[in-house]
Formats: structure tokens, C-alpha cells, sequence
């Protein structure tokens, strides 16, 4: 009961709040549900990732490039997956301009070609999953900041309201107070979460980039394999 009436006294404080105060109140809830709904997509994502990529990588290492091909279809949420299949495709295209029976070693411009193209899946992958970060850096260092001023703009209507009454009571001061406290709270709700939140994800993309700059170029250097292997076997196929 006495949780209830406590609830019903602070919502009853932001609604007699200032307009402006009421706004940043809003603008940081809307902050903290946006915070919330990324770490949770952000969780799902990393998490499949990581997940993919382990059993993705022991395909990849025990079979061959054919089964590598199936595997990287299947376990479409690792990074590693989107990397090989640029370099097949990238086989692919160097396969049809050479026609049957052409050189089965990459030459030096076709091994560039290569190597561009896994740069550029490699940079799309980071860009994928650093997404959603930056909001969570951008709540977790400024809403402590945009709560501080709904604070300030509180006590200022606070003095004012204790000017035009002409007293100092607590009766006076104590609801601008609280109504300015309680934008300060709400911004600490929004940004605490977003920062540990963001510096958790932040270790974790550090260990899928690894992973992604150990992959790009172990598949460069097996280019060359893959691309020799196309016959009579076929390990290029569309």
C-alpha cells in the first residue's frame, strides 16, 4: 500500500511539473525503452553470431570449400559466413572470365580482386554489427547530462514558486524539489543500462573483429585452392 501511494505521489509530481520538465522527463523515457529494445536485439544478434561463426569455422576447417559453401548458407547470423561467400562469388566471376581449361593459379590482379572484396565484406560486417552502439553510447554519456537540466530548470520554477509566496517553507519548496530530482533519476535510469550495456557489446565486437581479420585472410591465402579445384570436381559452384 505504501509502495503504491509513494508511485502515485512521484507520478503525481511529474504531472504538476513544468511543461519544459515534463518534456525532458518524456524525451529521457523514450531514451531508456529505445536503450533497452537495442540491448536486447543487440544481445540476440552478438550471441548468433558468436554462435555461428564457432560451428561455421569447424566446417570450414574439416570439410571443404563445397561444404563451406552449404555451411556459410545456413549460419547466415556469423559475420565469417557474408566473408566467404564474397570470396566465392568474387571465384566465381574470375572462373567464368577465364573460360574452361584457363591458369588455375590467381595472378597478381585477380588476387587483389580477391583481397578488395574481403576487405569489403569484412568493413559491411563490422558496420552490421556496430549498429545500434552509437545510440547507446550517445544515451548512456549525455542523458545524465539532459537530466541534470531538467533538474536545473525544476529548482529555478522551485525559487521562483518560493518568490511569489513569499516563503520558505518546506510545504513550498519540497514538491519543486522533488519534481526537479526526479529528472536527474530518470536520466541516471537511462544512461546506467546503456553504458554497461555498451562497454559488454564493445568486448564482444572486439573478439568477432578478430575473428573476421583471422578469417579474411586465411580465405585469401585458400583462394587459390579453391579456385584450382573447380575441375573435375567442381568446388566453385554458383
Amino acid at each position: 500500500m505504501g509502495g503504491s501511494l509513494v508511485s502515485l505521489d512521484l507520478f503525481q509530481l511529474v504531472w504538476e511539473a513544468s511543461l519544459l520538465v515534463q518534456l525532458v522527463i518524456l524525451l529521457l523515457v523514450a531514451a531508456s525503452v529505445i536503450s533497452w529494445a537495442a540491448i536486447l536485439f543487440k544481445w540476440r544478434e552478438l550471441s548468433g553470431a558468436e554462435q555461428d561463426s564457432e560451428t561455421f569455422l569447424e566446417v570450414y576447417h574439416e570439410g571443404s570449400w563445397r561444404e563451406s559453401l552449404d555451411a556459410a548458407k545456413r549460419f547466415e547470423r556469423t559475420p565469417l559466413s557474408a566473408i566467404f561467400l564474397a570470396a566465392h562469388a568474387e571465384l566465381l566471376r574470375i572462373a567464368k572470365y577465364r573460360g574452361p581449361g584457363g591458369n588455375q593459379n590467381l595472378d597478381a590482379r585477380e588476387q587483389r580482386n580477391v583481397a578488395q572484396q574481403l576487405a569489403w565484406a569484412s568493413s559491411q560486417e563490422s558496420v552490421r554489427l556496430e549498429s545500434r552502439l552509437s545510440f547507446l553510447a550517445t544515451t548512456g554519456s549525455s542523458a545524465p547530462f539532459v537530466g541534470l537540466f531538467g533538474t536545473v530548470v525544476g529548482i529555478i520554477d522551485a525559487f521562483t514558486s518560493i518568490g511569489e509566496a513569499g516563503s520558505a517553507s518546506l510545504a513550498v519548496v519540497a514538491p519543486g524539489i522533488a519534481e526537479a530530482l526526479i529528472a536527474t533519476a530518470v536520466g541516471l535510469l537511462a544512461a546506467i543500462p546503456a553504458s554497461i550495456f555498451y562497454n559488454v557489446f564493445v568486448a564482444h565486437l572486439r573478439e568477432l573483429q578478430g575473428a573476421i581479420d583471422l578469417f579474411s585472410a586465411e580465405v585469401r591465402d585458400d583462394a587459390v585452392f579453391a579456385l584450382a579445384d573447380r575441375s573435375p570436381s567442381p568446388g566453385l559452384e554458383a
